[in-house]
């Protein structure tokens, strides 16, 4: 009976450990940034190239996550440019994602950025993040058939340094560095438009064994 009693245990230990084992494997998805609170020129980062324009607010009526989401409106000019930057070393001191500064995440843990878009036949959207080196990476977001709310998932893996453009103190190591500081969008086709985002996640690693 004693022995029996020992193997129940054992199994039961076994048990205990391999779940908590599987659950220190992966970890929740974190939201990096839902744009709750002020949103304008003191809290984002965001600007035009000559003959263009953006504008910046928040948007209760469209919202996938808390209480609003980030509304582009834009008049983009051919041969122009427009972005709309949050996170950390930018121009707008204000401008900081909701979730821990970059150095405090845990991004060996996260494979990569999802974010929720609103906004049909606006044509592409580049997604583009700012490593520790400085180098930017680009992801571009085909926005020509979604209607209503789309949620874009982008594994780091798929982000590609940016090849017309890189900031004068960037690395350009082509090796994308972590911590990620920043992230910003830029829609691309000329044109004016409306844009919403919201929703920006990382996403974790699949659990180990998957």
């Amino acid at each position: 009976m004693l022995q029996r009693v020992n193997q129940f245990v054992a199994f039961v230990f076994l048990l205990v450990s391999f779940f908590t084992l599987g659950r220190l494997a992966f970890c929740d998805e974190l939201s990096l940034d839902s744009f709750e609170g002020e949103i304008g020129d003191k809290t984002v980062d965001f600007g035009a190239g000559s003959g263009s324009s953006v504008q910046v607010t928040s948007a209760k009526d469209m919202k996938q996550c808390g209480e609003q989401s980030l509304k582009l409106t834009y008049d983009l000019q051919p041969s122009s440019y427009m972005f709309c930057a949050r996170g950390y070393g930018l121009d707008v001191a204000g401008a900081h994602w909701e979730a821990d500064e970059p150095q405090k995440i845990e991004w060996s843990q996260y494979q990569g950025i999802s974010v929720a878009m609103n906004g049909k036949d606006l044509g592409p959207v580049a997604f583009d993040v700012k490593d520790s080196g400085g180098e930017m990476w680009r992801f571009m977001i085909d926005n020509n058939t979604q209607e209503g709310w789309v949620t874009i998932e982008i594994p780091f893996s798929k982000l590609t340094a940016r090849d017309d453009w890189q900031p004068a103190n960037a690395d350009g190591n082509l090796k994308l560095d972590f911590p990620i500081k920043s992230f910003q969008f830029e829609p691309k086709q000329p044109g004016q438009g409306t844009v919403y985002f919201d929703c920006v996640h990382l996403i974790p690693n699949e659990p180990s064994g998957q």
